[in-house]
This record gives structure tokens, sequence and C-alpha cells, in this order.
């Protein structure tokens, strides 16, 4: 039996103070849909979008692997392991909380403001050592194909994620197409972060999520320029 769950962009659970605009795919702090409370290692996705000069105080978190995933302006982050970075457009970053890790997140900008994924995936063992990874993944070099950003195993340059997971993007122009196998006895989900897609010929749209279980392929072919995370999950 072929099985796909869509959750719909207007459906999500939303955020909105005076800095932030954040809409969550799955139940996020106070939000709560017992119909989405995270898909297999998939715990969150939020997409933010944080005013100039502002952002998310310096906090904890334990036992999960973040990646962040900047859609247009730049992020500063701090983090407890001595690490300070800017995150922009092409890069991801994965933070591994593991036995605990203080760390902050704000619009590096004071005129523009920023838009990101934050994306949190359960890691495969409890207590690891906190950790952290960024590398470049130019728009250019993705167009037209499905990119491995992470893995398990860090293979093909991707960043490792400490989990069963593959990672991938697409960045397609209208009228493209992409096409990834789901190997038996695994699962995927889809986010549209940009544009329109076809997903195996249902149409989504920038913030749509879906899950396909039980599916062979994952077909997409764009209708407008998109920018589409694929992850294949155990």
């Amino acid at each position: 039996m072929i099985v796909l769950t869509f959750r719909r962009s207007a459906e999500r659970l939303h955020t909105k103070i005076g800095w932030l605009d954040s809409r969550h795919t799955f139940s996020f702090a106070a939000h709560y849909d017992p119909r989405f409370m995270g898909y297999r290692a998939l715990r969150v996705i939020n997409e933010d979008r944080v005013a100039p000069g502002q952002g998310f105080g310096t906090h904890p978190h334990r036992d999960m692997e973040i990646v962040s995933y900047v859609l247009e302006g730049a992020l500063r982050h701090q983090d407890s392991t001595g690490t300070g970075s800017i995150i922009k457009p092409g890069d991801v970053q994965r933070l591994t909380a593991g036995t605990g890790v203080l760390h902050s997140e704000a619009n590096a900008s004071d005129t523009e403001p920023v838009h990101v994924l934050q994306i949190w995936l359960t890691p495969e063992k409890p207590r690891l050592a906190p950790g952290y990874e960024q590398r470049m993944f130019p728009l250019d070099d993705r167009r037209g194909r499905l990119t491995l950003l992470g893995s398990r195993d860090g293979r093909d340059a991707s960043i490792t994620i400490h989990q069963d997971v593959d990672l991938w993007s697409a960045v397609l122009n209208v009228g493209d197409r992409a096409a990834h196998a789901i190997r038996a006895g695994r699962h995927a989900w889809i986010h549209v972060a940009r544009g329109t897609v076809d997903l195996n010929g249902t149409p989504l749209s920038a913030g749509d999520g879906a899950a396909l279980d039980d599916e062979r392929s994952v077909e997409l072919r764009a209708t407008s320029p998109a920018d589409v995370l694929l992850f294949d999950l155990a």
C-alpha cells in the first residue's frame, strides 16, 4: 500500500512575537499537534524569520542533532564548544548537543532580516560528545539535481549527522526534474523550502511537507524555481 501524508504550509503551528515569525512543521514548545509529533528521527523543522539585530539568547540543548539551513540573510552562531561562525545561504551547519551545550543564534545583520530552517533530529545514541561542523554547498553546484548535504558517515563531502539519515537538497529551475530511490525499509520526508514542485504528481508549495511510506521512489518536478530538502530515514 502506498502512503503519502501531507503537511501543508498553512496548517503548520505558528509563533509570532515582536522579533520572530516562526512556522513549525511538528509540535514544538507550547505548540502541540498529536498528528505531527515528528517523523521517524526527524523531530523539528522550524522556519524562522528573525528581525535585524535580534535572535535567540544563550540557551541549553542536549541529545539532539541540530542542523541550520539559511535561505536568506546571515545567522550568527556561538556555542559553549568555543565555536563562533556566520551561516549564509549555501552553508549547512550541524551542532551535536550530546551531553549538553549552550548556544545562541542571532541575525548577523542590523538592517536585513534572516530566513532560516532549524532542523532537529534525535541522535542514534544519547550522551554523545558535543560537536560542530559547517560546510559550504554552493547553490550553483546543486542546481538541477539532488546533492547530499548530510549523512551518518559523512560521505561525498557531506556533513556528519549522528543518525541513520541522508539529507539531500535539490535546487531546481522550472521544468527541472530530480529522482531518488527509496530502499526497502526506508522512509522519506520532503520539505519545500522555496518555490513549487510536483511530488510524485501532487503539487506542493513553499512550506509544505510530505511523508512517503512504502513508496520506492521520489519524483520531483519544479513548477517554479524551487529549493527542496529530502530526508531519507530508517
